[in-house]
């Protein structure tokens, strides 16, 4: 295979920064690289992988689907997206369902729907209120919802109609709120920001102040749905319901593939107004409508509540008796471990040379995401690694 980093230097456009592993195989929760290193991986392809690695059902059904039909547009019908469509309208409190190939283009018709509704129903009204740290694709419109500058900037002029506020900030929203205010934007959780939990009654409140004004809540589910949380969304456990939703990532398993979902005052779509070539195939769909038949059927959503709680529990121990840990927070298994210094590169670092996956999503902040069907085992030896690498990088 020759030197693999070179290679990609060479022909890729540099837009992020890789690990120095080079991945071939995955089993679960571990993956191996081209040297045969093992790993735990708690970065789960960023959230995505449900599942884990190589799940004998899920190839099972990408190969039989693979040989059956894999492409057909949304010109016809296929069973694996209406299969997928009645799950998610079962298990959630909206009507309808777009399906897209990614969560930045789940957020993309997102946006349209409320921009249209507001045009309709608010005297022309488009803004969209968003939050600070948050995070809703790299698009140009949802680089413009997203609340990072360093972002957006580089881009020039972002798509107008997005209004920011302080994440968690209830009054600023009320100050925010105009009459072009078509919709408030945001994550239950944000995930990218740096795994930041709003206090209880944030969303709550948001939401009342939409029901006030008659407004849209959108609320971005494609790192926190699908059970990352401990239930299959995180508006749940909020006690709220959005107008409209979007959900990606671990929806199948790693196979790409992203939806939005709108009660039915809010599904306003018409023929033209929006489309996807390749959005929902059958191929993508399917893998979907296993993964979340295992969330609910398979026992995958309680182990994912009974892990998150354990991991919780872990690494508040490691903030109890080690000064450089300082706090933990997140939901079910979205979580983070926050720093007194800012030194989660030489935490994730030390830890991938104990054999641990992990993502420094801030200076100060390491971000833990492992698959939902991950072993009681596993958080244990997890935590253990991040217990030496803490020692390691502590003693200098």
């Amino acid at each position: 295979m020759g030197n693999i980093p070179s290679r990609e230097a060479a022909i890729h456009m540099q837009t992020g920064r890789r690990l120095p592993i080079t991945l071939v195989r995955g089993e679960g929760t571990r993956v191996w690289d081209d040297e045969g290193n093992e790993y735990l991986d708690f970065i789960a392809g960023i959230a995505s992988d449900t599942l884990g690695h190589a799940d004998p059902g899920l190839a099972d059904v990408i190969a039989e689907q693979a040989r059956t039909l894999i492409h057909v547009s949304n010109i016809f019908y296929s069973e694996p997206q209406i299969e997928l469509g009645e799950w998610l309208v079962e298990h959630s409190c909206l009507d309808r369902v777009f399906f897209a190939n990614s969560g930045a283009e789940a957020n993309e018709a997102a946006i349209k729907l409320a921009r249209k509704w507001g045009i309709q129903n608010r005297d022309g009204a488009y803004e969209i209120i968003a939050a600070d740290d948050g995070f809703h694709g790299r698009t140009l419109t949802t680089v413009a919802a997203t609340g990072t500058p360093a972002y957006r900037e580089p881009f020039g002029p972002s798509t107008p109609g997005f209004v920011f506020v302080p994440y968690n900030d209830m009054d600023a929203i009320r100050a925010a709120t105009t009459g072009q205010t078509a919709a408030i934007m945001l994550e239950p959780i944000q995930g990218e920001g740096g795994v930041n939990v709003p206090d209880p009654d944030y969303l709550q409140a948001v939401r009342a102040w939409c029901d006030e004004q008659g407004i849209l809540l959108m609320l971005d589910e494609i790192q926190t749905g699908i059970g990352r949380t401990g239930t299959i969304w995180a508006y749940e456990q909020a006690g709220v319901e959005p107008d409209i939703m979007t959900s990606a990532k671990g929806i199948a398993g790693g196979v790409p593939l992203g939806a939005v979902l709108a009660k039915e005052h809010a599904s306003i779509f018409e023929p033209g107004d929006h489309g996807s070539t390749f959005g929902g195939n059958p191929l993508a769909t399917a893998a979907g409508a296993y993964v979340t038949k295992q969330l609910t059927e398979g026992g995958v959503l309680e182990n994912a509540k009974a892990r998150g709680e354990q991991l919780s529990q872990r690494l508040a121990g490691l903030v109890d008796r080690h000064p450089l840990a300082i706090g933990e927070d997140g939901g079910g298994l979205l979580r983070r471990l926050e720093l007194a210094e800012d030194v989660s590169g030489d935490i994730v670092t030390k830890a991938r040379e104990h054999g641990l996956l992990l993502n420094p999503v801030r200076p100060n902040r390491v971000r833990f995401m492992p698959p939902l069907n991950v072993t009681a085992a596993e958080i244990d030896q997890a935590v253990d690694i991040v217990e030496a690498a803490l020692t390691e990088v502590a003693s200098g």
